[in-house]
């Protein structure tokens, strides 16, 4: 099992739009994929296709109530994606809330447990999954460290801008702090630009990030069918013919096999794949 944090302390760069990406991907690899939703605009909730009014339970409940969970609660807190998958193991969901912004607030007043509550309450689920991933929210708050505590490997977005570049190396400073905490995890696996278009100043910022940190950064173009995915809470190959999906996945393909540290095999790759480096 291996579990991924998507993050960037940037708002605005993708960081759902990549974790829904991934998720489709393992999905159809055959992998058994967990999404955790730990942002409170709970895009990446609504992107697989589920209602916030359907939840009874969801991450915050998990941390504030410090949740151990297991094979006996997992059906009150774990929600299935509503995408038409055709996998025989359909995504399953730890659902945000609108409610989860004011989870941070409350967990700072706990100066022991702060920092490890989602760690603590997946150890009892983790043999269950292949994948666990992470969307976290824009900002290094508590919601991020506890995702950055319960992962192994860290994929950074970023955009093509001169902002989100400059937060690239801000945010892996940060990771580096939690991993000396924690014997070397998580590691830093790389950078994916997402939505690179074909503007001079795009193309001029993806190559910056390629020259600074090279083999360990892959692009995600800039295509109108993720956005419609996204808007209609399905996956892109449920987009069948439609301009640019076929294309879009295939990128987002490209970032599983480069950057996710697991094997896969697959008629078109078999390869393993490990983080590639802690720090930039």
């Amino acid at each position: 099992m291996v579990a991924i944090a998507i993050a960037n302390q940037k708002g605005g760069v993708g960081k759902t739009t990549v974790t829904l990406g991934l998720a489709e991907i393992a999905s159809d690899l055959g992998f058994r994929v967990l999404v955790v939703d730990c942002d409170p605009q709970a895009n990446c909730t609504a992107g697989l296709g589920i209602q916030l009014e359907q939840q009874d339970s969801n991450l915050t409940n998990v941390l504030l109530d410090e949740v151990q969970l297991n094979p006996e609660n997992v059906a009150q807190f774990i929600q299935q994606s509503n995408w038409d998958n055709k996998s025989d193991f359909p995504i399953n969901v730890i659902c945000s809330s609108h409610s989860l912004a004011s989870t941070e607030a409350l967990l700072a007043s706990d100066p022991i447990g702060s920092c490890d509550r989602l760690q603590r309450a997946l150890v009892g689920i983790k043999d269950q999954y292949d994948i666990i991933l992470f969307d976290c929210p824009p900002s290094v708050g508590l919601l991020t460290i506890n995702a950055l505590f319960a992962s192994d490997e860290v994929i950074i977005v970023s955009a093509p801008s001169a902002w989100s570049s400059d937060g690239v190396e801000s945010f892996n400073q940060n990771v580096s702090r939690i991993a000396s905490r924690r014997q070397g995890k998580p590691a830093i696996s790389g950078v994916v630009v997402n939505n690179v278009g074909r503007t001079r100043d795009s193309k001029f910022w993806e190559s910056d990030l390629i020259t600074k940190y090279k083999d360990n950064v892959i692009s995600v173009n800039s295509r109108a069918a993720i956005a419609e995915a996204s808007a209609m809470s399905i996956p892109l190959s449920e987009l069948g013919s439609r301009p640019g999906a076929k294309e879009a996945y295939s990128d987002f393909k490209n970032v599983f096999l480069k950057l996710v540290g697991i094997e896969v095999e697959d008629e078109n790759a078999n390869v393993s794949v490990q983080p590639v480096f802690n720090s930039i």
